[in-house]
């Protein structure tokens, strides 16, 4: 969360009045900021004291009507109310929500982070969160309260927007950036973070000043922190005498002047960066109100004694919620500036403290929690199909929800700012790593049970699921026949290959008519015992493919990669030769390798045959561990020493061709003789055959790096250098959803590490014809520290002696071996553009790859192969269009507000079985406002026709972003521009007549669709 800041000590005596605009008024937030995971792991957590937050709270609430909190995380919140909660303490919970003195803000399941996070994941967990509390309480939250992620995104106040929020509170920025809003008073704006949506989901947005989000921790009159006074949480066990450290004095009459004056003080320096005379003084912390007893009893007489001098103090105070500040603030009816679509990233906290590592911290995790949220993506809709098409199934829908479910909780608890940063303790990565593992061992059961049930297989086969880019072939002898079952789950026709790991060489493969499927078999990059089969799959939208791999006795492949090895070449006398190039060609790409060096030469682009010279190199950076000599790297933080250091002086190289694809494997030695290498790039490029659409497979090359494990206090990065004059200028991605431009700034302190950004999902530079694009399968950090030049750090291994670090375990040891894979592709901006937005999703969505032994099947005719997709017709949308979502969310609430309330007031919750005639839809515009001139045009989509593969449509409900409002009673609050002079509601969406809607640019739409006979 946050590593030690310079504690600000307060100024005693009173400051001048904020701009004379009379009385001051104090909102004062009651919150406590709960970490899904971080140091403790969320059992830990509970135990120690995220529990007895919510008991003693509920219980001390009731006791004074004046008092108010604010929950936050709801995955904490969940676990209370269905393992803590009595029925007593649920009532209360009814009963506070109504009377508004217990507010849900943000409502997700986590605070989640706002750099390194995918779009679908921020959705997701938001929308876990929202479904919990509309269906339990009939309530939706209308406020975010982001208070710790390290940066803020662009993307996260358009979320916001479309859930139906009304204001957004963000408070980690720049430093420096902070310092210089607070002094003109702009903190607060109407945020456009979208270029296309702009003012339709605008947003008001707050950012907290230089406090932050914790009540000022020194107070001069005693040595410990104030305003804290049920102390710090005690691991593993709470304390049985109920005596915490750092109690703050309890108020009494001999110092409640000494503490009304700390706190007026505290809120007239504040008042004075702020445009109203309203201050929000948020009263609380890490793992704050464990013992909400003492926390209020003392705050209770504070008030009082505040509010009976308020014309000494020239303020007043009062218990709040976030609504309630943000309602004072719109009632004043100000004009506010408008912010652009400009992100708050990288964050820095001081002049060395660039939050810059974190875009990379432990690969490996990021890498599986993607893994992870795409295999949930899939199952999803595999799971809706079966449902829809097989009401007689003989899967339990319920048991198969729980499955889900599963996946959906653990992919949702590691988008928490600590998680799928790599900002956590080794054991918390570890809880992580299980539940997530847990959750995708679940799902591929599911899918797997699906297909059997499909092909009505005799009970005693058995289909392994296995993912693609995971290490598990084909089980046991090969000499059986094998079926290779592979779904495709995004809503388009893709053509590309999957791989499966394979005994022996002799391989053919067949599809459903018995017909031979072109495949490629080649030895292991990784491993000497077995070969890797490539598969050429051309499969429709949301459909599945049957593949038979059948061994050949004696008899060869049709295809078979051959290998050439070359001599390591000493790249550091390569100069002294004439230069010899290798070419590997498909129809898209010539790429060139120097001979002398091994090393990449140049990319042509045949179309235009525009040729960019390109090399790669591995390099790192080395950074100081000991906190004596300088500035460190941890988790969080980048810090470099001084420019990154070239690793090898050796490149070892073998080309493997086949008719279908060229791998090229490249190994950095750090010299000559060395017998081990740490760094490899495996690059691919493939050639399709006749009949088949190979355009988005010809115009990539894909790359997969072996990195690891580092030396300690090294950061790895691998620099692509062009001759694009590219004048320094980046641009990186927005959590997937859109594209941020990252001049080069040079800082007095920290250049390259505060020029370091996060790449979700696509990186790229250009000159004023030709892109190189990067598409990423996990986040990293990247940056261009050079014309032309574009390098991603892909692994680090820290450990540094700061106290707080080691006291945490947060030191970042990680000695593990990272296999990331990143896409490249070349061309001009047009071509770049029509290919990055599919090519990107293509890369998240590769097809599920399951294996077994179906026994009995005989090739089909003709007319019975369309059984085999999950349903007759293949779901498919255009090019421009993402189909986000098509689920079973399975929540029990009415869609009918009123209702929904209705039967919560009366006490009727649905119990019972899960609502499994309800499909949440979500589509996705992938383009910008005038980016393209076909792709950016809107589309009409018709759902009827869109959906029939899976039922006849019987009716369509437009939603919120998370499903939770009637878009048509959603009012949010219209702020007043300078550019929208009115103040009111704002009401954006146009609805759908007859099932036809059109989608506009960078839109996502979310419906409730509800099938015939369901």
């Amino acid at each position: 969360m946050r590593p030690p800041l310079l504690l600000l000590l307060l100024l005693l005596g009173l400051l001048p009045r904020a701009g004379g605009r009379g009385q001051l008024r104090a909102f004062v937030v009651a919150h406590s900021h709960m970490d899904v995971g971080w140091v403790y792991t969320v059992q830990e957590s509970m135990h120690a004291y995220a529990a007895s937050v919510y008991t003693s709270v509920v219980e001390e609430l009731m006791k004074g009507k004046r008092r108010k909190f604010i929950a936050v995380e709801q995955e904490f919140f969940r676990l209370w109310w269905d393992a803590v909660a009595t029925d007593t303490y649920k009532q209360q919970v009814h009963q506070l929500l109504q009377e508004g003195r217990l507010e849900f803000v943000i409502g997700g399941q986590v605070m989640h982070d706002e750099a390194v996070t995918l779009i679908d994941d921020q959705i997701l967990q938001l929308t876990e969160g929202h479904g919990f509390l509309y269906e339990t309480f009939g309530i939706r939250p209308q406020f975010s309260w982001h208070v710790d992620p390290f940066g803020a995104s662009a993307t996260t106040p358009t979320l916001f927007a479309l859930a139906g929020f009304n204001a957004h509170l963000i408070s980690r920025i720049d430093y420096d950036l902070k310092a210089d809003m607070q002094k003109n008073k702009k903190l607060q704006f109407v945020w456009q973070g979208s270029p296309s949506l702009s003012e339709r989901q605008e947003i008001f947005t707050h950012v907290m000043d230089q406090y932050s989000y914790c009540t000022p921790s020194q107070i001069p009159f005693s040595n410990r922190s104030g305003f804290y006074w049920n102390g710090i949480a005690v691991f593993p066990d709470p304390p049985k005498d109920g005596v915490y450290p750092n109690m703050s004095l309890p108020v009494t009459d001999t110092n409640i002047h000494l503490y009304a004056q700390t706190m007026v003080a505290n809120i007239k320096e504040r008042a004075a960066w702020f445009r109203t005379s309203d201050v929000l003084w948020p009263w609380g912390c890490d793992k704050q109100f464990f013992n909400a007893s003492v926390q209020y009893s003392n705050m209770d007489r504070l008030l009082d004694y505040i509010n009976q001098h308020s014309d000494e103090f020239g303020v007043t105070v009062q218990y709040a919620t976030v609504g309630d500040y943000f309602q004072a603030v719109y009632s004043r009816n100000l004009t506010w500036e408008i912010r652009n679509s400009q992100d708050f990233l990288p964050y820095s906290t001081e002049p060395f403290q660039a939050w810059t590592g974190f875009y990379t911290s432990r690969s490996t995790l990021k890498g599986i929690a993607r893994r992870a949220s795409s295999l949930l993506y899939a199952g999803e809709s595999f799971f809706t199909q079966y449902v829809l098409k097989h009401p007689a199934s003989s899967i339990c829908k319920c048991g198969a929800l729980k499955q889900l479910q599963s996946l959906r909780w653990a992919v949702s608890e590691v988008q928490h700012h600590d998680g799928i940063t790599g900002t956590e303790s080794p054991k918390v990565k570890d809880m992580y790593m299980n539940n997530l593992m847990y959750g995708m061992f679940n799902v591929k059961k599911l899918m797997a049970s699906i297909i059997f049930d499909m092909n009505n297989a005799k009970k005693n086969g058995e289909v392994y699921s296995s993912f693609y880019s995971e290490d598990s072939g084909i089980p046991g002898a090969t000499d059986v026949d094998q079926y290779v079952v592979v779904y495709n789950p995004l809503a388009w026709n893709i053509t590309t290959f999957v791989t499966v790991s394979v005994s022996h060489p002799a391989m053919s493969v067949y599809d459903e008519l018995g017909r031979s499927v072109p495949a490629q078999v080649q030895s292991s990059a990784e491993s000497h015992s077995t070969y890797d089969l490539y598969i050429l799959v051309a499969i429709s939208g949301l459909s599945y493919r049957k593949y038979n791999v059948k061994p050949l006795n004696g008899k060869q492949s049709g295809y078979i990669g051959r290998s050439v090895k070359y001599k390591r070449k000493d790249i550091t006398r390569a100069d002294q030769q004439r230069q010899r190039l290798l070419p590997v060609v498909n129809n898209c790409y010539q790429v060139l390798f120097d001979q002398n060096t091994n090393l990449m030469h140049s990319i042509t682009e045949r179309e235009t045959n525009q040729t960019v010279q390109v090399t790669q190199e591995f390099l790192e950076y080395h950074v100081n561990g000991d906190v004596m000599k300088g500035p460190i790297s941890d988790n969080y933080l980048f810090a470099p020493n001084a420019s990154a250091v070239p690793v090898s002086k050796a490149v070892g190289l073998e080309v493997v061709s086949g008719n279908l694809m060229t791998e090229i494997r490249q190994y950095f030695y750090s010299n000559i003789t060395s017998q081990d290498y740490i760094y490899a790039v495996y690059t691919r490029m493939y050639t399709v055959p006749e009949g088949y659409d190979g355009k988005l497979l010809c115009h990539r090359i894909e790359q997969e790096y072996r990195v690891g494990p580092l030396e300690l206090n090294r950061e790895a990065v691998l620099r692509t250098s062009t001759n694009l004059n590219t004048r320094q200028l980046l641009y990186t991605d927005s959590n997937g959803y859109q594209i941020q431009k990252r001049p080069f700034k040079a800082y007095r302190n920290n250049t390259v590490a505060r020029n370091y950004y996060p790449m979700v999902q696509t990186a790229y530079i250009e000159d004023d014809t030709t892109r190189l694009m990067l598409l990423a399968e996990r986040a990293h950090g990247v940056s261009s520290q050079g014309n032309g030049q574009v390098e991603v750090m892909l692994h680090r291994r820290l450990w540094n002696n700061l106290q707080w670090d080691l006291n945490y375990n947060l030191t970042l040891n990680d000695s593990s071996v990272v296999r990331p894979v990143i896409w490249l592709i070349l061309g001009t901006k047009s071509v770049a553009n029509i290919l990055y937005r599919t090519s990107g999703l293509v890369l998240e969505h590769r097809p599920v790859v399951m294996f077994g032994a179906l026994s009995g099947d005989k090739p089909k005719l003709p007319g019975q192969l369309q059984q085999n997709s999950v349903h007759g017709s293949p779901v498919t949308v255009p090019l421009n269009l993402h189909l986000q979502a098509l689920s079973i969310p399975g929540w029990r609430y009415s869609s009918n507000h009123t209702e929904q309330v209705h039967s919560i007031r009366m006490g009727k919750e649905k119990q019972g079985d899960a609502d499994f005639s309800r499909v949440l839809l979500r589509i996705r515009h992938l383009y910008e406002v005038g980016e393209d001139p076909v792709l950016s045009q809107p589309v009409m989509v018709n759902l009827k026709s869109l959906l029939k593969g899976l039922g006849s449509v019987m009716a369509v409900e437009e939603r919120s972003l998370t499903g939770t409002w009637d878009v048509d009673t959603l009012k949010r609050w219209k702020w007043k521009t300078a550019q929208y002079p009115g103040r009111g509601f704002s009401n954006s969406t146009e609805t759908s007549e007859n099932c036809i809607v059109t989608v506009h640019p960078k839109e996502i739409r979310t419906f409730f669709v509800y099938f015939q006979g369901q």
